[in-house]
C-alpha cells in the first residue's frame, strides 16, 4: 500500500514538473506574442478612439476616426480599390506561373538540383533591394525592360511615371518571388502517387485529362494555401511602392498600407491611422473566412474522403 501511494505521488509530481518544464519552454514565444502582438492589437483599437499626435495627450472622439475613413476622406478607399485590383491580378497569375514551373522541374533531366536553386534564389532576396533593381528594370530612360523592347521595335511606356501601366508593373514585379510557391507546389507533386498517374494511362486517358482529373484535385489543398498566403502577403504590400513610386503618379499606386504609413509617420495622426489598420485587418479576415468557407466545394481532402468511404 505504501509502494502504491509513493509510486502515485511520484507519478503526480512527475505530471506536474512535465506541466511546468512545458511552461518554460512555452513562455518565450508566449510572452513575445503578449508584448509584440496581443497588446500592441489592443492598444492601437483603443487609439483608434482617440486623436493623438505623440506629442499632446491623447483626446477622445469616439467613433469620429471611423466616420472620415468610411465618410470624408476618400483615399482610404480609394487606396483599397487598388490594393485589390492589385491582388486579384498578382493572385492568379502567381498560382498559375509557380504551379507550371513546379510542374516543368518535376521530372528526371540532369541539373534539375540548379534549376531548382536558381528559380527559388529571387524568393529570399531582401524586398529594399529587389524594389531597388526593378526601379531599374522599370526605368523608361534606360531601364532593360525598354531597352530589350526596342530592340523588335517596341517602345516602351513610362512604367512607374504612367498612371496606367503602374499597377501592371507592379503585378509583373510579383512574379520574381514565384520560386517561393514554386517550391511548395513541388512538394505538393511529389506527394500524389504515381499509381493514379499509371491507372489513368492503362485507361487511357491523356495528358490535360491527367492534370485535371489527378494533379488539380490532389493540389486543391496546397493551391488553397497558396491562395490564403497571397492574399495576406499581397494586401500587404508596402515596401516596393514605397521605394518605387511613393504612391505614385497621382496616387495610381498609392497602397493601402502606403497611405496608413503616411498618417502614422508623416501626419503623425496616430488614431486615424490605427482605424486604418483595424479596417484592414477586419477586411482581409472576412475575405479570408470567405474563402475558408468556400474551399468544401473545390479543396480536395484526401484523408476525409477515406474516412467517409
Amino acid at each position: 500500500m505504501l509502494n502504491f501511494l509513493q509510486i502515485s505521488r511520484f507519478r503526480v509530481s512527475y505530471q506536474r514538473g512535465e506541466v511546468v518544464l512545458a511552461w518554460a519552454m512555452v513562455s518565450p514565444w508566449l510572452a513575445g506574442f503578449l508584448l509584440l502582438t496581443a497588446f500592441p492589437m489592443v492598444a492601437s483599437l483603443v487609439i483608434s478612439f482617440f486623436e493623438w499626435n505623440l506629442l499632446s495627450p491623447p483626446e477622445f472622439v469616439g467613433l469620429a476616426h471611423y466616420h472620415k475613413l468610411f465618410f470624408s476622406d476618400p483615399l482610404p478607399m480609394h487606396s483599397l480599390r487598388i490594393t485589390v485590383i492589385f491582388s486579384l491580378a498578382s493572385i492568379p497569375l502567381n498560382i498559375v506561373f509557380g504551379l507550371a514551373i513546379a510542374m516543368l522541374l518535376n521530372t528526371n533531366i540532369r541539373g534539375l538540383a540548379v534549376f531548382r536553386t536558381i528559380y527559388y534564389l529571387p524568393a529570399i532576396l531582401s524586398g529594399v533591394a529587389v524594389a531597388i533593381l526593378w526601379q531599374w528594370i522599370f526605368s523608361s530612360d534606360f531601364g532593360l525592360l525598354n531597352t530589350a523592347l526596342r530592340i523588335f521595335g517596341i517602345e516602351g511606356p513610362a512604367w512607374l511615371g504612367s498612371k496606367v501601366w503602374v499597377l501592371p508593373a507592379f503585378v509583373i514585379m510579383r512574379l520574381w518571388s514565384v520560386g517561393g510557391g514554386m517550391v511548395i507546389y513541388l512538394a505538393g507533386l511529389q506527394a500524389i502517387p504515381t499509381d493514379l498517374y499509371e491507372a489513368a494511362e492503362i485507361d487511357g486517358a491523356n495528358w490535360w485529362q491527367r492534370i485535371f482529373r489527378i494533379t488539380l484535385p490532389m493540389l486543391s489543398p496546397t493551391i488553397f494555401f497558396q491562395l490564403i498566403t497571397g492574399v495576406i502577403f499581397s494586401m500587404q504590400i508596402f515596401t516596393e511602392t514605397f521605394i518605387m513610386t511613393d504612391g505614385g503618379p497621382a496616387n495610381a499606386s498609392l497602397f493601402y498600407l502606403l497611405y496608413l504609413y503616411r498618417q502614422a509617420f508623416q501626419n503623425f495622426k496616430m488614431g486615424y491611422a490605427s482605424a486604418l489598420a483595424w479596417v484592414f485587418f477586419v477586411a482581409v479576415l472576412l475575405l479570408t473566412l470567405i474563402l475558408f468557407a468556400t474551399a468544401r466545394f473545390w479543396v480536395y481532402y484526401e484523408a476525409e474522403s477515406a474516412e467517409d468511404n
